[in-house]
């Protein structure tokens, strides 16, 4: 088929680089999200997508929305049969959706209809799913609602965070992705619809999300923070300033501290939640990089009684 492959973040690099490998499909353009400022010099950058496209010589499309007219002329013009989204990071309006003879088919990071929306990946690991996987669906007006044309699943690991489990299920969904426009060329794959039943909604995490509650047991805390790393990344509140809280293992022999108080060893920082207790492994002061956890407890010459989350 000839396609036109919309993506914007490093994460959809890997699909792009599948249906290019492949050889049975025709890599026409690339959508993707306008340059954006980055780095401390905050100048434009384009995104993982385009520079990937660039080095292969594809032409890029950077739209400012998909309603632009000049961008729905082009696509008309290059004829897609087949348009594969990975992380686009915008909504596609019906007319162009309709442009494609098949439409728009999404490669999305959980098994659906479980966790629809920006954030599969980190909802899946804070609520405590054991699995998940990646899905390719045919792209409707509704939010992640369209029939699915075949999943891939992924165990979640007991120290995954949401950027290792990312990386892993971009990766299988590459492969995925690149067999569905196989099945969709050939008319061997048809799309079925979403149960009713089992949905449920994974809207962006904010930094307020991120927030650690310590009143809350252990195996929360823990999937709080592995589910917010890399981004936007755990935090809690110490002597009125930000901590970032980068690795955190529960240690469930630990009971006699209260929620937020802290215990410094000669090696360890461990603070007591509503079960047990976490072990702080790496965290990162407000203004400074990633330190192990006794590191920034000795500099900080915590005293005994002193907790977190003010």
């Amino acid at each position: 088929m000839r396609l036109v492959f919309a993506g914007t973040p490093e994460v959809a690099v890997p699909a792009l680089d599948a249906l290019l490998d492949s050889g049975r499909h025709e890599v026409a353009a690339v959508v993707t999200r306008p340059d954006a400022p980055a780095g401390r010099g905050r100048r434009l950058v384009a995104s993982p997508v385009a520079q990937r496209a660039e080095e292969a010589g594809i032409e890029v499309l950077k739209p400012a929305g998909p309603r632009d007219p000049a961008f729905l002329e082009r696509l008309r013009e290059i004829g897609p049969d087949c348009c594969p989204v990975v992380a686009y990071g915008a909504l596609l309006p019906r007319v162009a959706l309709d442009i494609p003879v098949h439409g728009w088919v999404n490669l999305h990071f959980s098994l659906l209809p479980a966790w629809r929306g920006a954030a599969p990946v980190q909802h899946s690991i804070m609520s405590g799913d054991q699995i998940t996987g990646a899905s390719t669906f045919l792209i409707e007006e509704g939010l992640d609602s369209g029939p699915v044309y075949g999943t891939v699943t992924e165990e979640i690991r007991p120290t995954d965070t949401s950027g290792d489990l990312l990386t892993r299920l971009a990766f299988a969904g590459s492969g995925l992705l690149a067999a569905t426009m196989d099945g969709i060329a050939n008319g061997t794959l048809k799309a079925v619809p979403q149960p009713a039943e089992g949905i449920t909604l994974a809207p962006k995490i904010t930094v307020e999300d991120a927030k650690v509650d310590w009143a809350a047991p252990a195996l929360r805390v823990d999937r709080v923070v592995r589910g917010c790393t890399p981004a936007p990344g755990a935090w809690t509140v110490f002597r009125g300033e930000r901590l970032k809280l980068v690795q955190v293992t529960p240690v469930p022999d630990r009971t006699d501290l209260a929620p937020g108080q802290l215990a410094v060893g000669k090696n360890s920082v461990h603070v007591g939640t509503g079960s047990y207790a976490v072990e702080l492994v790496w965290v990162q002061a407000q203004g400074k990089k990633p330190m192990r956890a006794a590191d920034w407890a000795r500099g900080a010459r915590i005293a005994e009684g002193e907790s977190l989350g003010g």
